[in-house]
């Protein structure tokens, strides 16, 4: 993998892509000599079913692909090999009022393994599947270690050694891992494949939603799922020791589908114990210098667990000033960084830190989201210029040492989120860091708090977590019952202000 990813895009294939999926598909078969796509194909492809060819690149550069047809279920039953699934290579076989997406390709090239881009492309075809209303996605897998064991075993017995996690194929053990289940064995299936023998498995992942009787597919994503994270306070030895403590929970989060990982505020404290001979002021400005590796490992993290991360918040210098500033490292690659508006007296007493100067909603593929840091959930302003924004959903990393504390932060996030007609997550650490001074006790729940109306919770709180015990929070919230709290609910605050009488506004900085 290169060093530095800034952006992935998963998109339809274009015309233009060709050049660049040709150079693709050859690194990524080099076992197979020329077993690459013409253009005719992929113009006849792109001209019978666009919508079904996929591909993924980084930093503009194609990486990877799926392509599909829509066939017959009865088709897909009978025998068949590769050939005869495409048509020869004329794809005659597609049928646009089919039931099965059928698989008739995918590859990730080999430098960009790993990042779990492929998983990205069958959760593609999988929302392709439900969007379209068809049955199931069929393909017939390779199983390239075969042919290790093919004078030891039967195929039959090979699947199963795979299916137990005895043996590891690099094709099937990844569909196994998607949900896909085994439907047969096919002999003779793609001429020249010696590493499978020329077998292949057909594999099912069927669709729960499909409906025999036509209907509308809402193709925007309307519930999001939340993975909060109540963070322990512990020993860290070095840098990579936080690293590996938070992919713990990024994978933990991502496994349940989450779309967001939200991390606490100055969740990074325990590396300044290598610091504690020094001032206060001085360690902590020693500990501002792990802020751009972060943001550049939680980057990968975010496009390896195809997740968006707030990153909590952590000090940062810049022209001598030190901020209180956290990021959105986003699954696409890319990151913004948003910053503490409102410093407490304690941040300047002992740190000497400053306030930031801009604050913004930020756009995600889950809709417009507003990150505010502990205090600044106090300031309701701030919040409710991000609801003109057009926010959905309020992230508040926080950090507060005792009970007293967490109850402000608490009840203003319940408070944002009645005003503002929105969803509201917040999330803390936990625990004590006897070495690091300013940072000794920690008090903690994280929670989703609800607008207050009938389509939600009657207190308002979506769901809690343990108060002060190092867990994880996965909650979904469901944008479409905003939609309707703004045209339909008991109250319309948003409608209902008087905008006649008085108004909030940003003021823009030089």
């Amino acid at each position: 993998m290169q060093t530095q990813i800034n952006k992935v895009e998963l998109r339809n294939l274009q015309l233009v892509d060709y050049k660049q999926l040709k150079n693709s598909m050859i690194e990524s078969y080099p076992e197979m000599a020329n077993s690459y796509w013409e253009s005719k194909d992929i113009k006849k492809l792109l001209a019978i079913f666009p919508e079904g060819q996929l591909v993924i690149l980084v930093d503009g550069v194609v990486v990877g692909s799926a392509l599909s047809l829509i066939l017959d279920e009865k088709l897909v039953d009978k025998r068949h090999n590769y050939r005869q699934i495409i048509g020869d290579y004329t794809f005659s076989t597609h049928n646009k009022n089919g039931e099965i997406l059928y698989g008739i390709d995918v590859f990730i090239h080999p430098n960009y393994r790993g990042l779990r881009l492929g998983r990205r492309l069958y959760d593609a075809r999988k929302e392709l599947c439900e969007q379209l209303n068809l049955k199931a996605i069929v393909f017939a897998g390779r199983i390239p270690n075969y042919g290790q064991y093919a004078s030891k075993m039967t195929p039959k017995n090979y699947i199963e050694k795979v299916k137990h996690k005895e043996l590891h194929d690099p094709v099937l053990s990844f569909q196994l891992s998607n949900d896909f289940h085994v439907l047969r064995i096919i002999k003779n299936y793609l001429e020249g494949d010696e590493e499978s023998k020329e077998f292949a498995v057909l594999l099912e992942w069927n669709n729960v939603y499909y409906d025999e009787s036509p209907r509308l597919i809402n193709l925007e994503k309307s519930v999001i799922r939340l993975g909060l994270i109540q963070w322990q306070m512990r020993q860290l030895n070095n840098v990579e020791a936080l690293f590996e403590q938070a992919e713990f929970f990024i994978d933990v989060v991502s496994g349940y589908g989450s779309d967001f990982a939200l991390f606490p505020e100055l969740f990074i404290a325990p590396l300044m114990a290598d610091y504690n001979h020094l001032s206060e002021a001085e360690a902590i400005r020693e500990l501002a210098r792990h802020s751009d590796p972060i943001r550049k490992r939680f980057q990968e993290f975010a496009i390896s667990y195809n997740i968006n991360i707030i990153t909590g918040s952590m000090p940062h210098l810049e022209n001598g000033n030190l901020y209180n500033v956290g990021f959105l490292c986003k699954r696409d690659g890319t990151s913004e960084m948003y910053t503490k508006i409102h410093i407490t007296p304690n941040e300047v007493q002992h740190w000497g830190m400053k306030g930031g100067s801009q604050f913004k909603t930020f756009d995600t593929d889950c809709g417009k989201i507003g990150i505010l840091i502990c205090y600044d959930v106090e300031f309701p302003e701030l919040s409710r210029i991000m609801a003109n924004e057009g926010m959905n959903i309020l992230f508040v990393p926080f950090l507060t040492d005792t009970q007293n504390a967490y109850t402000r932060v608490k009840h203003c996030s319940q408070a944002r989120a009645i005003e503002n007609e929105c969803y509201v997550a917040i999330a803390g650490c936990v625990g004590n860091l006897p070495k690091v001074n300013n940072m000794d006790i920690q008090y903690a729940q994280a929670s989703v708090f609800t607008p207050s109306d009938f389509a939600f919770p009657s207190n308002g709180i979506k769901a809690e977590a343990t108060p002060n015990t190092e867990m994880t929070l996965i909650v979904d919230v469901d944008l479409n019952l905003l939609k309707q709290l703004h045209e339909h609910g008991s109250v319309r605050i948003l409608k209902d202000r008087r905008n006649d009488l008085y108004e909030i506004r940003k003021i823009e900085q030089p």
